[in-house]
């Protein structure tokens, strides 16, 4: 069974940084037969759910949102089947559930349970 549990969120003031993680059961990262490309969501209250960032099997290429883009990293250790955002610079507006999302090579998705970023003073 396929499961992605995040970890890392919390109350931080602005300015200030965080370090989500989201490590999965149930298959491998780095799965010789299939690919996973990672991607870190949010979903603010009232707000549709919109990509964060997202990071290839490989981990070479990423993408941001602009809003995030000098600010966030995302980064993967397939040796721990774990994927990383590190925020900095955090700002209220980056308040929201933060939610990790495989895309398996099939095109089948798999979703966390997502972990609360609170960002005020």
């Amino acid at each position: 069974q396929v499961q992605l549990v995040e970890s890392g969120g919390g109350l931080v003031q602005p300015g200030g940084s965080l370090r989500l993680s989201c490590t999965g059961s149930g298959f491998t990262f780095s799965d010789p037969f299939t690919t996973y490309a990672m991607s870190w969501y949010r979903q603010a209250p009232g707000k549709e759910r919109e990509l964060v960032a997202g990071i290839s099997t490989s981990g070479k290429s990423t993408t941001y949102r602009d809003s995030v883009r000098d600010r966030f990293t995302i980064s993967r250790d397939n040796a721990k089947n774990t994927v990383y955002l590190q925020m900095n610079s955090l700002q209220p507006e980056d308040t929201a559930v933060y939610y990790c999302k495989a895309l398996q090579g099939t095109g089948r998705n798999y979703w966390g349970q997502g972990t609360q970023v609170t960002v005020s003073s």
